[in-house]
């Protein structure tokens, strides 16, 4: 290869297109959805509510995505590259489930939600950055805000949690 070829193939292959961002959205959601589902009947009850919200909050997102990825009138521009962000090994490592055991604990449980919520904001926050105008860029723009307020608000229940006794 020569010199201008290896760097085209650096420029391509730091970019995927929008359809492979949304599958592995979709993918994403899907299994935090799932997860927590299936999460809530196993933990204590303080923060069961918190696990179902999360599951309920996961299937929205799952659903705005489907949706999307499903409107004829965007096919064009899901189709095009965007910038790969550089937290999306991280992200699509969250599809990775860890395993918490029968009885997981508080602190365990928000460890691992707290770093799922981080992922996802600095995933959306990066591809609204970069996908073009238009609704994706608006659907990634708001789940940017939205993972960034969950974050927040399950960085308060873990200092109550671990710091201060419970909530």
């Amino acid at each position: 290869m020569s010199e201008g070829e290896s760097s085209s193939y650096a420029r391509l292959k730091a970019h995927k297109s929008l359809a492979e961002i949304l599958k592995t959205a979709v993918s994403f959601e899907r299994t935090a959805r799932d997860f927590y589902t299936a999460l809530a009947p196993r933990v204590g009850k303080n923060i069961r509510y918190l696990v179902e919200e999360l599951a309920a909050e996961e299937q929205r997102h799952f659903d705005l995505f489907s949706e999307l990825m499903a409107r004829p009138d965007l096919e064009a521009q899901v189709g095009e590259l965007v910038e790969t962000p550089t937290s999306d090994a991280r992200f699509s490592d969250c599809i990775q489930l860890p395993e918490l055991g029968e009885n997981p604990d508080d602190q365990a449980v928000l460890q691992y939600a707290l770093g799922r919520e981080h992922t996802a904001m600095e995933q959306y926050a990066s591809l609204a950055e970069s996908a073009p105008d238009g609704p994706i860029r608006e659907l990634f723009r708001y789940l940017a805000d939205e993972e960034t307020q969950h974050k927040n608000e399950l960085e308060k229940l873990y200092y109550s949690v671990v710091h201060s006794g419970g909530v």
